[in-house]
């Protein structure tokens, strides 16, 4: 049986963000910001906003490489807060320089990538990991679609995502499949009234296969060559 797939709505470029300076401790550090407004489900790792649910607007935070704090999401509400956002939203952390960050797009899938890989490795790894909360990430993918998909595909597309990372990495040099602390959103369309959305979004599916292009291309980009 032939699946009909729901048309993608229109757009005119759908990551568009705002740059945000502040200074921290005598510290200069940066933040990306895109304001996504109503009509958007995000499904995130994130420290603020993290799961699946409906959210407005994305922050990424530089934060400090001596990074010492053990409320990062409170501390990335009170960066959301003095940017001028509202609302549920969502908030990562880098250590890596944001303002250093690529983009890439590919048939209406876009990704945004902030890339460090100072401190690198391999998922699967001998030793216990820790209970308590991490240093921020220095890999953070955000990926917006146009289309609706449904709780499983996104999931599924965070999976194609860091395929895609690791991919990318490996790919350019790097013998890693990432930092222990990287961290991914995915961005789709709140569904119209009487539509499923896209049930699959793996790397050979329509939007997965773009979304992998996509964040392969940004990660490339944004990766310093080892």
């Amino acid at each position: 049986m032939t699946a009909v797939l729901p048309p993608p709505r229109a757009t005119g470029g759908l990551l568009r963000l705002r740059r945000q300076d502040r200074v921290e401790d005598g510290e200069r550090l940066h933040s990306l910001l895109w304001v996504a407004g109503p009509g958007w489900r995000m499904i995130s790792s994130a420290v603020l906003g993290g799961g699946i649910g409906e959210r407005t607007w994305v922050l990424n935070a530089q934060v400090s490489h001596g990074y010492r704090r053990t409320d990062p999401g409170r501390h990335l509400a009170g960066l959301a807060l003095g940017a001028g956002v509202r609302g549920p939203g969502v908030g990562l952390m880098t250590a890596a320089d944001v303002s250093a960050y690529a983009c890439a797009a590919d048939g209406g899938a876009e990704a945004v990538v902030t890339s460090g890989v100072r401190v690198r490795g391999w998922a699967a790894c001998p030793g216990e990991g820790t209970a308590g909360p991490e240093a921020p990430g220095t890999i953070n993918i955000v990926v917006a679609l146009p289309v609706a998909l449904t709780d499983a595909a996104l999931v599924n597309a965070v999976a194609t995502a860091t395929e895609a990372k690791v991919q990318a990495l490996v790919e350019a040099g790097y013998d890693c499949s990432g930092t222990p602390t990287d961290a991914v959103c995915v961005a789709a369309r709140v569904p119209s009234p009487g539509e499923a959305g896209h049930a699959f979004a793996g790397p050979r599916s329509l939007w997965g296969a773009r979304l992998a292009r996509a964040v392969h291309r940004a990660v490339r980009e944004a990766t310093p060559v080892p």
